[in-house]
């Protein structure tokens, strides 16, 4: 089902899956089935996240499908040219993906491949205009699809706490103009910063189905390393502290996941769903839902 048929429906979560270095995947579609199922709309599969070479997002995606979940196949712009990004799109068609979230993708120089080139033939705004063309019955040179054309819903991505958020915005546009359906974005922590986004998304782009980005800080290691290496992230230090209060609390992740389940009860009223970023605790998940509300 696409994610745009669930947004006017009901509170949309999504959750996500980084395939492993190396082939063996069964394990990972045990977890969903042990810890996602019935408690997440789609599954977003990661595609060679922070340039570190990993299982390809299509093939699990396909496996996500034929386990019976809803992928959301993530595809950048990184590794591909033209040419193999619309045949993928092409073939992820025909196994019944319907959802798909399209961007850049961070440099090669940040992965475990530094000398690998980067393509960048297209960027996430092109990218995101290539499928709605797919959509239309064409490919991007303008030569007619044989048969029915493909149907997918488009996301994008945004960071909302960015600062300057101007850039951010700026995109969102073009990516909206280009043909994005609805947007995931970086992780959430100031609420007074995202409700300032949302109030100045609706003035300008209107009702555009939005997915708050939800993680369980695990550590302050984790919330400072963000604060220092993820662009757009900001952890505030109330929230540090309160990471620092309970060593033992903390480790369990429950500090973590009460954390996480207080900003999603204060901004549900501002979105249309949450994607949670497990980072491996796809465990805590049905806590950290079963804690909000949800």
């Amino acid at each position: 089902m696409k994610l745009k048929d669930l947004f006017y429906k009901k509170f949309v979560i999504t959750s996500e899956i980084g395939p492993p270095k190396g082939w063996q995947v069964q394990h990972l579609i045990e977890e969903a089935k042990k810890y996602l199922k019935d408690k997440v709309d789609a599954i977003n599969v990661t595609d060679n996240q922070s340039s570190v070479m990993r299982f390809g997002s299509l093939g699990m995606c396909i496996l996500l499908k034929q386990n019976g979940f809803e992928p959301i196949y993530q595809i950048t712009c990184r590794d591909r040219n033209r040419l193999a990004l619309q045949s993928d799109i092409l073939t992820a068609a025909a196994f019944g993906i319907e959802n798909l979230l399209l961007l850049t993708g961070d440099h090669t120089v940040l992965g475990d491949h530094k000398d690998a080139k980067p393509v960048f033939d297209l960027d996430s705004v092109s990218l995101i205009y290539t499928v709605k063309r797919l959509i239309e019955g064409y490919d991007l040179a303008g030569n007619k699809l044989e048969g029915e054309p493909p149907s997918f819903c488009i996301g994008a991505v945004v960071s909302p706490e960015a600062e300057p958020l101007d850039p951010q915005l700026f995109k969102m546009e073009k990516k909206i103009l280009a043909g994005a359906e609805f947007f995931q974005t970086q992780l959430v922590f100031n609420l007074e910063k995202f409700i300032k986004f949302i109030d100045i998304v609706r003035k300008n782009f209107g009702k555009i189905p939005i997915l708050a980005g939800i993680t369980i800080l695990k550590s302050v290691a984790m919330a400072k390393y963000m604060n220092e290496n993820v662009a757009g992230v900001n952890v505030p230090e109330h929230l540090i502290e309160e990471l620092k209060r309970d060593d033992k609390k903390t480790k369990s992740g429950q500090t973590g996941i009460e954390i996480s389940a207080k900003i999603i009860k204060e901004i549900k009223n501002y979105c249309e769903g949450i994607h949670i970023m497990p980072l491996g605790w796809y465990h805590k998940i049905g806590d950290l839902l079963s804690l909000a509300g949800l």
